[in-house]
Order: structure tokens, then C-alpha cells, then sequence
């Protein structure tokens, strides 16, 4: 039998990006991608049919915003930690994300390396930001 490894949920509504995520997941070994959504709503749908570690939550989705869906996720299954992934590097986003019970905030455009890092630490327990966003919350 395979041993089981941080057991991962993929949210985005670009089908391409998930096909990415899944692929640098499962790569760096440890880690199973166990489902996926398109919006927010099915992404709430999913968490309790999959039961994932992490979820990887888009932010703007068509059909369904990722920032309410983080909320509803962690209210209803607080053992499975939200990582908010998107590109929109904006405050008002990380504030609501980290309010809704967010682990964590990365931007796309980091490298395949710290997404799977930043996997690893939410799974840990432990709360992590993107360099450039925790500048500026420091900052401000």
C-alpha cells in the first residue's frame, strides 16, 4: 500500500492552472492532490466529500468567490487549512483571507518551489505570506 502524504485540494477556475499545481505537487513526493474545483461553492462541496489537508484557493473566480469559500471552510472543517493562492497581490484580499481563517497567501508568480513549502508549513500548522505582502503589512 502507498504511504499517504499531505492530502491536497486544488481550487482555481483555470483548468490549465490546476493542471500545473497537481503537477509541481505531486513531483516533490509527499503530497497527493485528491481533488479539484472550479469556484468557490464547489470547492465547499468538495472539502466535505475529499476531507484534504490544504486546500489551494484561487481568490476571483467566475461562479463563485474563494474568499467566502475559504470562510465557510474553515468554519465547517477546521482542521483542513486554506492557502490562498492568486494573483492579485492586493491588501484588502489578504486581510479578508486571513480573517476568513486563511493559513497562508502566495502570489502565482512564486516559484514551484515555495508553493510546495508553503503546502508543507500550512500542513504544519504554522501560518505563512508572501515576502512582498508581509513587507507591506509590516509596513502599514
Amino acid at each position: 500500500m502507498r504511504p499517504v502524504g499531505i492530502r491536497v485540494l486544488l481550487v482555481d477556475d483555470q483548468p490549465i492552472v490546476r493542471t500545473g499545481f497537481r503537477t509541481v505537487l505531486t513531483a516533490a513526493g509527499g503530497i497527493d492532490v485528491v481533488g479539484e474545483a472550479g469556484d468557490g461553492p464547489a470547492a465547499v462541496t468538495a472539502v466535505a466529500s475529499y476531507r484534504p489537508d490544504v486546500v489551494l484557493m484561487d481568490v476571483r473566480m467566475p461562479g463563485g468567490d474563494g474568499l467566502a469559500a475559504t470562510e465557510q471552510i474553515t468554519a465547517s472543517h477546521p482542521d483542513t487549512r486554506v492557502l490562498v493562492v492568486t494573483t492579485f497581490d492586493v491588501d484588502d484580499y489578504v486581510r479578508r483571507a486571513l480573517r476568513g481563517g486563511a493559513s497562508g497567501f502566495v502570489l502565482k508568480d512564486s516559484d514551484p518551489e515555495d508553493l510546495v513549502r508553503a503546502v508543507r508549513t500550512v500542513h504544519a500548522g504554522e501560518s505563512l505570506l508572501a515576502p512582498s505582502v508581509t513587507t507591506r503589512l509590516v509596513r502599514d
